[in-house]
């Protein structure tokens, strides 16, 4: 079940990401418009735009959000192997991701301070 929604998910998000489907979308809207005037701008009519845009937005959030997990992830084993190849760099960064926020801005600010040490030490050669 995993399996099948991933691909589903990565199929319909690479889908909906293209100028394609916003031309689409943007049609479907437009005739929409267009026929307010048949309709008499109804409250049925009005009603068929918000709940197809609601159920579709609210549909769209899930299958995104899978594609956007799984695309962190990968940046983030992608670049936890990076650090780890590199001799000078700080391994304590890897799986930064799982630390709270508190852990977060203290490391930040570490890092912050470290930049400016090493900025004086480029202005002095």
């Amino acid at each position: 079940m995993n399996e099948l929604f991933r691909k589903f998910s990565h199929t319909v998000s690479n889908a909906v990401g293209t100028s394609w489907a916003f031309l689409i979308a943007l049609l479907l809207v437009i005739v929409w418009a267009a026929t307010g005037p048949i309709f008499q701008y109804s409250s049925a009519w009005q009603l068929v735009i918000n709940t197809g845009t609601t159920i579709i937005t609210f549909l769209m959030i899930f299958l995104v959000q899978n594609s956007q997990n799984r695309d962190s992830k990968s940046i983030e084993l992608k670049l936890d192997e990076l650090i780890h190849a590199q001799k000078h760099a700080h391994n304590t960064l890897m799986g930064i991701e799982n630390k709270s926020d508190e852990e977060l801005e203290k490391m930040h600010n570490e890092v912050e301070a470290e930049k400016i040490v090493r900025a004086k030490k480029r202005k002095k050669k």
